[in-house]
C-alpha cells in the first residue's frame, strides 16, 4: 500500500498499488493510524516535497503542531528525523529509501560518451567541496561552478532552480560559457531519506542553462530512468560522472 500526499503526489499512483490513501501535508497522525490498521510495521519515504512548503500549503494536525513546537531548527533534516521518530514510536520503522533502488545508484566513474575535461574536473573538485560545505548546514546539495568560482549555491528553491539562477548570472556578465554541476550528499547522510536525486526533467534545465558537466556523489546520489538519462545526456553532448572525495576516476 501507499500514503501520498494531496496536492504532491501523482494521483495515477493509484494505478501502480493495491492500495492508496492521501492525505495533507503536515497530517502526521492520519497516516500512522492507517499504517497500524493495514499492519504496516516498516515504510520506505519516496518522492520530493519542497522545503519551501513550510511557509504556505502546510496544515499540520495537533501532533504535528506538538513535534514542530519541540525541534530546535525547521531544517529538512531536524524535520524528517523527528516524523520517523513520530512513526517509530508507534511500531512503523522508516527504511533506507535506496532499499530497492540500489542499481539506480552509479559507482564513481564516467557514465556518458562524453568525458570531463582537465578544466571541468578542477570545478568538480571546488564543486565537491563548496557543496559538502552547504549540504553540511541542510541548505542545498547542488553548486554551479565555472572557472574555479561558484557561481550559485542550491537553497529551498532546488537544483533546477539553481541552475538557471547561475546562467542568468552568467548572462548578466555576457557569457554563454557551459557550466559545471555539482551534486552531492550530505555529510552523514540519512539513507531514509532526502537522498539527492537526479532525473530527466533535470536534463532539459541543463540544456536551457548550457551546462556542460555533471558530478553527482557516486554511491549516494540516485538517477531515476538512469538508461534513459544516461542516452538523453549523451545526445545533449553532456558529460555526466559519479564522484567521490578523490575526483572522477
Amino acid at each position: 500500500m501507499a500514503l501520498a500526499l494531496d496536492g504532491v503526489t501523482d494521483r495515477s499512483l493509484a494505478t501502480l498499488v493495491d492500495q492508496v490513501e492521501f492525505f495533507k501535508l503536515g497530517q502526521i497522525d492520519a497516516p500512522i493510524n492507517i499504517f497500524k490498521e493495514a499492519g504496516v510495521t516498516q515504510a520506505v519515504m519516496a518522492g520530493k516535497v519542497q522545503h519551501s512548503s513550510l511557509f504556505g500549503g502546510f496544515l499540520p494536525d495537533w501532533r504535528a503542531v506538538k513535534l514542530l513546537a519541540r525541534i530546535a531548527d525547521r531544517r529538512t533534516d531536524t524535520i524528517l528525523r523527528a516524523v520517523a521518530d513520530e512513526f517509530a514510536k508507534e511500531g512503523i520503522q522508516l527504511i533506507s529509501s535506496a532499499t530497492f533502488l540500489s542499481h539506480l545508484i552509479p559507482p564513481a566513474g564516467v557514465l556518458t560518451r562524453r568525458k570531463p575535461d582537465a578544466a571541468q574536473r578542477a570545478d568538480f573538485a571546488l564543486g565537491w567541496k563548496a557543496a559538502k560545505a552547504v549540504a553540511g548546514f541542510d541548505i542545498g546539495q547542488t553548486v554551479a561552478v565555472l572557472d574555479g568560482a561558484v557561481i550559485a549555491v542550491e537553497a529551498m528553491e532546488g537544483t533546477d532552480a539553481c541552475v538557471r539562477r547561475a546562467r542568468d548570472i552568467l548572462n548578466r556578465q555576457g557569457t554563454n560559457r557551459p557550466l559545471v554541476i555539482v551534486k552531492v550528499a550530505k555529510p552523514g547522510q540519512d539513507p531514509r531519506f532526502d537522498l539527492p536525486v537526479l532525473g530527466l526533467d533535470s536534463l532539459p534545465v541543463f540544456a536551457e542553462a548550457n551546462a556542460g558537466a555533471v558530478a553527482i556523489e557516486a554511491g549516494s546520489t540516485m538517477i531515476f530512468d538512469m538508461d534513459a538519462f544516461v542516452r538523453q545526456a549523451d545526445q545533449q553532448g553532456l558529460a555526466v560522472a559519479a564522484m567521490d572525495e578523490k575526483g572522477v576516476p
